[in-house]
């Protein structure tokens, strides 16, 4: 570091540490004393109000933008920080810093929250899990962005918009409604493998404690010598898993409108503190096309017991420290699928890849475009970039003069001095394409099978909810050939789950069978 560097922090840092001469006054923002926080100032007893009160103006005005824009999805949520543990090196999956040394230790910060439903809403509605770790590495942040549920509604992120818009409030009316939802999920088949996670008791969780997490995606490992492998991440929860049924979640409902927040918060208050343990499920690249389904496909699973995978515990998480302020961590931490490290990379999954442009674009405009200097997002190591300015831009540039690169001022052009330049050691990996391009659904769509073994995976008690909530929610559609197309899917992926769904909707079996043969694959 140059002398004039050191100098310019030591500066700022002083500045910083320089106590306030007003011991525990109230102050305004900019620090100025403040006479009277209990009465504005007057035109006499019976005055108007003045507008010269700028300690008035001030508070309103900051009152006035307290609030920042509630996320589209994902935006109830709860957050607490923790530490990673490795449990081993594992560089021959990956470079990744993290994973490179036993025992290896890197702070995280997770939040938990609904999907669908708003920031003010229940913890005890239905609603797919949000599960997303942000690891503050020794070579930046790593966000691991999930649900509880293995898989997802839709494969192609071209659809995910229509997608979120069917299962959020209807325009007119400004309520969620079922004849919205699946007027839309009839169109697509895929989707019943989601439903037969999401109507199981799996989407009324009892505990944030007690439920598991995915990644959801295909991601890449990259090692060392650039040899790929794909990878799906589980977290495996050491509490073990408890959900609620419909009737009890109700129950829930009337006596504790966070009960979510509440278990987790009290808990690590306790000592209590909960752990997951990060499994990787890693398959060769060149075992992609030898399963009988698109292993990038985000509405299909991978599992320990497929032979073309191979299971690695890689560590484990432990969160043990509530925030101090909810707005300020929980509120304003921002995740995104593309902020990943060297060692780690996107798939080519259709659904990921939209998401990598579109969760980063939604916390530019929710935070503004320096929201990853926010303390909640900044990362741990020095970041060094040339980029600047924007809204609520508090960075100090590294060089006075120059915001551009290559140049020749800061010695970008002299690798000797080690300065700002690009190392091609961590250059993405390459991957082999081959065709034109396309605009075509993928070739195995295989929309059912995994669906009906999720469904056989549960016990006679997880059916028999399954069935009546999902039976629950059809039953509220006026368009009965909806109901038959749903109904429908469920057949073709277990004949037990149509048939008990179909009883359950009287929905006639004649009928069912006629689409099942036009819809199954």
């Amino acid at each position: 570091m140059s002398i004039s560097k050191m100098i310019n922090r030591l500066a700022v840092a002083s500045i910083l540490l320089t106590p306030s001469i007003y011991a525990d006054t109230l102050t305004r923002e900019t620090g100025a004393p403040v006479g009277d926080n209990q009465n504005s100032k007057t035109a006499g007893p019976n005055g108007g109000v003045l507008l010269e009160d700028a300690h008035l103006i001030e508070k309103l005005a900051r009152f006035d933008r307290m609030r920042i824009p509630e996320r589209v999805v994902h935006a109830r949520g709860t957050g607490a920080h923790g530490v990673f543990k490795s449990y081993g090196n594992f560089k021959n999956l990956t470079r990744a810093s993290l994973l490179s040394k036993k025992n290896k230790q890197t702070p995280v910060f997770v939040r938990f929250s609904s999907v669908i439903h708003s920031k003010g809403s229940p913890e005890t509605l239905r609603d797919p899990r949000g599960f997303a770790t942000k690891f503050y590495t020794d070579e930046g942040n790593w966000d691991l962005v999930g649900n509880n549920l293995p898989v997802f509604f839709i494969r192609d992120a071209m659809k995910f918009p229509d997608m979120v818009n069917s299962l959020k409030p209807d325009p007119k009316t400004n309520k969620q409604d079922a004849n919205r939802i699946f007027d839309f999920m009839a169109h697509h088949p895929e989707s019943i493998h989601m439903w037969t996670h999401l109507f199981s008791n799996k989407g009324t969780p009892a505990s944030l404690r007690k439920m598991d997490g995915n990644g959801v995606h295909a991601y890449k490992f990259v090692n060392k010598d650039n040899d790929v492998r794909y990878v799906k991440f589980r977290w495996k929860s050491k509490q073990g898993i408890k959900n609620l049924t419909q009737e009890e979640a109700n129950a829930v409902q009337g006596k504790d409108f966070s009960h979510l927040t509440n278990d987790l918060y009290e808990n690590i208050k306790k000592g209590n503190y909960p752990s997951w343990e990060l499994v990787g499920l890693v398959m060769e690249e060149s075992d992609l096309a030898k399963n009988d389904f698109n292993p990038l496909d985000a509405t299909k699973d991978w599992n320990c017991n497929m032979e073309l995978v191979k299971c690695s515990t890689l560590g484990i998480m432990t969160l043990n420290k509530v925030p101090k302020n909810f707005f300020q961590f929980t509120e304003q931490s921002a995740f995104s699928p593309a902020v990943f490290v060297p060692g780690i990379e996107p798939s080519e999954d259709r659904l990921l890849q939209g998401r990598l442009f579109s969760y980063s674009d939604t916390q530019r405009y929710r935070l503004g475009v320096n929201y990853q200097y926010l303390p909640v997002n900044r990362a741990k190591v020095e970041i060094n970039t040339y980029a600047q300015d924007g809204s609520y831009s508090t960075r100090v540039a590294n060089q006075e003069h120059v915001n551009y690169q290559p140049n020749g001022f800061d010695g970008s052009l002299n690798r000797d001095r080690g300065e700002l330049h690009e190392d091609t050691t961590y250059r993405y990996s390459n991957h082999k394409l081959s065709g034109t391009t396309q605009q075509k659904m993928i070739s195995k769509t295989q929309n059912f099978k995994q669906a009906g073994e999720t469904f056989r995976s549960y016990s006679d008690f997880d059916k028999k909810h399954l069935i009546k909530n999902f039976a629950d929610t059809m039953n509220q559609i006026n368009n009965k050939k909806i109901v038959l197309q749903m109904v429908s899917y469920a057949y073709a992926a277990d004949k037990d789950y149509g048939t008990e769904l179909a009883k359950a909707t009287k929905t006639k079996i004649k009928d069912v069978l006629a689409v099942v043969e036009k819809v199954k694959n």
